[in-house]
């Protein structure tokens, strides 16, 4: 990675568990150019290390982000070539990285988580707020509509009816309505949001990883729609002969915990 005054992303590793954090002191962790592809290089970076089995992706001082850098759009989406390179070479492939990781994402949200900010949350595998949280879109009131790979992930995450609601009134709304629509995983107490997004990572780390890859890959072939291939079939069989299955059968049995190595 590399430094940037107008805003970092930043990785930290703590054994097989990540946290990367959106960093931009006093903008509410607002999302620049250069921070939108620091976030694509990280996540492609995460994706080659074969030990995680678990990411956490939050906000530093106490917000998630309030969406892009507003202030950079003169300059960056001054007409339709800008605006189309924007949307489709800057912010698409930060989005897709996060969402084709393999290994399982948390959103640990704190504060305001808007825009951007909830663009990324969306590509996220689970989504814990705290109770003061605030989600929206408020793009409507800039002129602008979300773009194609953008909506793709609120679209998925929620369906249309709630992303159109979520659009078109342009408001900020609140943890538990976030939750009625779909947004979220859970609500936890604002003290809790950090505990409580490391005790899923754990948990979703002391599972079988070739499991979890697995499950990330068939879900999201199987909400494309469509027949699956026979090669499909076989990588969801493939774990069949593997350590991790072996190692969980033979566990059970034993009434002992597994230890899983992602083989």
């Amino acid at each position: 990675m590399t430094d940037n005054v107008a805003g970092r992303v930043l990785l930290e590793r703590e054994g097989d568990l990540a946290w990367v954090t959106l960093s931009h002191p006093g903008r509410l962790n607002a999302i620049t150019v250069g921070m939108w592809r620091e976030l694509g290089d990280v996540f492609d970076a995460i994706a080659r290390d074969g030990a995680l089995r678990c990411v956490i992706v939050r906000g530093e001082g106490g917000n998630f982000a309030a969406g892009a850098d507003i202030r950079e759009f003169p300059a960056q989406r001054a007409d339709a070539a800008g605006v189309q390179h924007y949307h489709r070479e800057v912010l698409a492939p930060a989005l897709r990285a996060v969402a084709m990781c393999p290994h399982p994402v948390v959103a640990q949200i704190e504060g305001v988580c808007v825009g951007g900010g909830l663009e990324i949350a969306s590509q996220c595998d689970l989504r814990i707020a705290g109770e003061s949280a605030r989600f929206g879109v408020p793009i409507n009131r800039l002129g602008f509509p979300m773009a194609p790979d953008e909506m793709s992930g609120l679209l998925a995450l929620v369906g249309r009816a709630a992303t159109l609601a979520i659009l078109l009134e342009g408001r900020v709304f609140g943890a538990a309505e976030a939750r009625e629509l779909g947004l979220l995983t859970r609500v936890v107490p604002d003290d809790q949001v950090a505990i409580a997004a490391r005790r899923s990572a754990e948990r979703i780390a002391a599972g079988a990883p070739l499991a979890a890859r697995i499950n990330k890959r068939l879900s999201r072939r199987l909400a494309a729609g469509g027949a699956l291939t026979e090669d499909e079939y076989q990588d969801y069989f493939s774990y069949a002969d593997s350590r991790d299955h072996k190692e969980g059968v033979r566990a059970f049995l034993a009434g002992v915990d597994p230890s899983f190595s992602g083989d």
